[in-house]
């Protein structure tokens, strides 16, 4: 017992005693009231304490005057910013010597991002995941060595740090769990043209087996978990693909799943980005794959079209080689889509090109093109995709 509460009950111990030689019984009833009042701000005032060092690891005396603490005064999202970023892999980000690269790099150009894989196509975990599913499917390859002590690194060096997470391409996932998977109508599991199996977008334990490892990313340090890979397979004889989509349309799923995101994450003290084909800002209809702008803007902080202008087919706006016209295929884009966004709680950040492939992009000038077209019309700023992780400064504005 503290000192304060002994001598509280001395106090009313002695007013007892004195009462008791006045022969007035209100006087009884007045004290221990009293006491029982006085005890019960005690206890809660100790319990109040008590509450406060166990949830904030603060002591309520240390705290200024008139101010309570809150969650959000413990752990906030991080500042919005113009993401100016790239993409790494990771070994790329768990090998020491190239990471030291990647950051001597940010320093002397505008980037200011990284978008680290921590969930790629194969399904695998790249990180020293305790999620109990992970473990139990032993789908867990840890690339990034010590995820904290990356991200603190990153952080020292006023680095954004976005964890990149495939969903619904998830080969492994989708063999140990052949009921969460997409179905061939003749049997067994059905597969891309590249022999990977899908699970289904409809499953509900899909979406929390990926829920659970995007909160663990959070635990981490991440500021933002980008999903990738949030749509129905494309690439494949669809004619054979079977999904449990029970009279929903692949649009009204993968809305959904946006919701779901939303419900399960808006709260946590990161942003939220989906990637999605780079067409969905041209064309409105799902693309037969689920993904529509309409269905995601107002449950994600961005959403990330891959407009990559190689990816775009010949004849595109008069075009043989889009690849060769990054400004007039971006500005295109962002034009048609950005309707979509307005007052809803998305913006839009495109990926852009960053590799060889249609045209030069390495030396720059084409790299430059496609920044210059998307601040035209955002500023949410942009990634850059090399899948090697080829970078050099050309085209990027010096610090």
């Amino acid at each position: 017992m503290r000192d304060r509460e002994i001598k509280f009950y001395l106090f009313i111990s002695l007013s007892l005693f004195i009462s008791m030689f006045s022969h007035k019984i209100w006087h009884y009833i007045i004290l221990f009231i009293a006491a029982g009042a006085g005890a019960l701000f005690l206890s809660w005032q100790s319990s109040l304490t008590s509450f406060a060092q166990t949830t904030y690891g603060v002591e309520l005396n240390n705290l200024p005057q008139n101010i309570s603490p809150t969650r959000s005064e413990i752990k906030q999202k991080p500042k919005k910013q113009t993401v100016k970023g790239l993409y790494l892999t990771a070994y790329s980000a768990g090998n020491p010597k190239k990471i030291d690269e990647i950051i001597n790099l940010i320093k002397k150009t505008e980037l200011n991002s990284v978008v680290i894989d921590i969930k790629d196509y194969s399904g695998k975990i790249l990180y020293g995941s305790r999620v109990p599913l992970v473990s139990q499917l032993k789908t867990k390859d840890n690339r990034l060595g010590d995820a904290r002590a990356l991200i603190k690194k990153l952080h020292d060096n006023n680095i954004y740090v976005i964890a990149r997470q495939t969903v619904f391409q998830d080969p492994i996932l989708a063999e140990k769990k052949p009921e969460w998977s997409v179905k061939d109508i003749g049997g067994g599991l059905w597969r891309d043209k590249k022999g990977l199996a899908w699970v289904d977008p409809t499953q509900k334990a899909v979406w929390n087996y990926n829920l659970a490892i995007a909160k663990e990313a959070i635990q981490l340090g991440f500021d933002e978990i980008n999903f990738d890979y949030v749509r129905f397979p494309s690439d494949g004889d669809m004619s054979r693909a079977s999904f449990a989509l029970n009279g929903k349309t692949k649009q009204k799923v993968m809305r959904e799943f946006f919701q779901f995101l939303n419900q399960k994450l808006a709260n946590q003290p990161v942003w939220i980005s989906i990637d999605m084909f780079g067409f969905v800002m041209e064309k409105h209809s799902g693309l037969s794959i689920g993904q529509r702008l309409a269905d995601a803007v107002d449950t994600v902080d961005y959403i990330c079209p891959m407009m990559y202008p190689s990816h775009y087919p010949i004849g595109h706006l008069g075009f043989d080689n889009p690849a060769e016209h990054p400004a007039e295929v971006i500005e295109n884009g962002m034009k048609m889509g950005l309707p979509y966004f307005t007052g809803k709680r998305a913006k839009v950040r495109p990926w852009i090109q960053a590799f060889d492939i249609g045209a030069v992009y390495s030396d720059g000038t084409l790299i430059r093109a496609q920044i210059d077209a998307v601040e035209k019309y955002s500023d949410a700023g942009w990634m850059m995709w090399n899948a090697a992780n080829r970078y050099t400064a050309n085209g990027l504005r010096a610090e």
